[in-house]
């Protein structure tokens, strides 16, 4: 029996840069075959022309045994390939079972039939193991939950293989295991998986197979019980890797960030802070750990000045910053890496030289008065480029 894909020598290239050279592999039939990378290896880019987002420059892609061209989701959707992307594809404002038949609407007569598609909701969900109440509104579920829903949505479309594109990115541990749980109970069912990932005890954990990536090639394959975390790291960065920190004796300097007797509202007007103090001090890392929703977000929007605070105070370098705006936090020395990086961090429509100076772009050198320097602005991409291995057509 073929299996159920098999790429042949798949070549995809962009302006400057080759992300996938000549990749072949094969996936079988209930088969959890992962690929391991590292950003920029080129994962996401295969997993793009297999769902048909990108035309390969050469190759060929065959389904159970049949050269087959994508050229569109669509395509790929009748073929039976299902996506679930890293950033959701869900729309907030519907419920689960509006998302789950967009574009496949059941209807009667001229209207939706919402209680033949909750039903179908219900029945993929008890089949399959997967927990999602299909009348309820996608912006109030869990990400967890909400991961369910894209995933619901593909077997709806009749999907046997299924793409999961760095799916733990965005779950708790707990959230991870249970979605291994649903994909050994897809592969039971006959269902072939292949699951993006940059963790290595993950693929272990769960994978049949392990491919790895590296600049856009295959460097190797082989299976959990032959390899070990130290090989698969080796694998992906071509050249050994100690995977254990040897951490010495810390010597915290004095506080830097001082917060004291902190309250903060949720969206919902509800506490989501409840009278926190804590000091960070030079030289230190500090750690906040905690399941999603129990008031990080909401606490770290506060110090940066994105949430109004109730009551507390935040000192920075001895500065009370309480109430300040996102610039003037800014200014005074904290920075912000935000949990959503796409929504909060970056400007997409804008180049990356751009988005490389958001937050200083009124500052000399890029800024005299009112007239922003561009030669200063592509200077400062073309030096951060290639100082931290930006994988990237071009900044410009």
């Amino acid at each position: 029996m073929p299996p159920v894909l098999e790429v042949r020598d798949v070549t995809k290239r962009f302006p400057g840069v080759l992300a996938n050279d000549h990749v072949s592999f094969t996936l079988e039939r209930g088969e959890i075959h992962a690929f391991l990378g590292e950003n920029g290896a080129g994962k996401s880019t295969l997993m793009n022309i297999l769902y048909g987002l990108y035309a390969p420059d050469e190759g060929q892609i065959f389904i159970n045994g049949s050269q087959v061209d994508i050229r569109s989701p669509s395509d790929a959707i009748s073929l039976g390939l299902g996506m679930v992307h890293q950033h959701f594809m869900l729309v907030p404002t519907l419920t689960v079972a509006e998302n789950v038949m967009l574009g496949m609407e059941i209807t009667n007569g001229l209207l939706l039939d919402e209680r033949k598609a909750n039903e179908r909701v219900r029945e993929l969900s008890e089949q399959y193991g997967l927990a999602v109440p299909p009348e309820a509104y996608v912006q109030d579920l869990p990400v967890g939950v909400q991961q369910r829903a894209e995933i619901i949505k593909a077997l709806y479309r009749g999907a046997d293989i299924l793409i999961l594109d760095e799916p733990t990115a965005v779950l708790t541990p707990q959230e991870a295991e249970e979605l291994f749980d649903v994909m050994r109970t897809l592969k039971a069912q006959g269902k072939s998986i292949i699951f993006i990932s940059h963790k290595l005890k993950e693929v272990l954990a769960i994978a049949d197979r392990i491919t790895v990536l590296r600049r856009g090639k295959v460097v190797g394959t082989t299976e959990p019980a032959k390899t070990t975390e130290e090989q698969l790291a080796a694998m992906m960065v071509g050249r050994e890797v100690v995977l254990t920190v040897q951490k010495g004796e810390a010597h915290p300097g004095e506080p830097v960030l001082e917060v004291e007797n902190l309250t903060v509202l949720d969206d919902r007007k509800l506490v989501a802070v409840d009278g926190l103090s804590l000091e960070v001090r030079a030289g230190e890392v500090l750690g906040i750990a905690g399941v999603q929703g129990n008031g990080q977000t909401e606490l770290v929007e506060a110090i940066t000045g994105l949430r109004p605070v109730e009551s507390g105070t935040v000192r920075l370098l001895g500065k009370v910053i309480t109430g300040a705006s996102p610039r003037e936090v800014l200014e005074a020395g904290c920075a912000h890496v935000p949990e959503d990086r796409h929504r909060h961090g970056l400007v997409l429509s804008y180049p990356i030289a751009d988005n490389l100076v958001l937050s200083s772009y009124y500052h000399k050198p890029y800024a005299e008065g009112i007239v922003i320097d561009e030669r200063a602005i592509a200077d400062n991409a073309e030096k951060l480029v290639k100082s931290y291995d930006v994988r990237t057509t071009s900044p410009f």
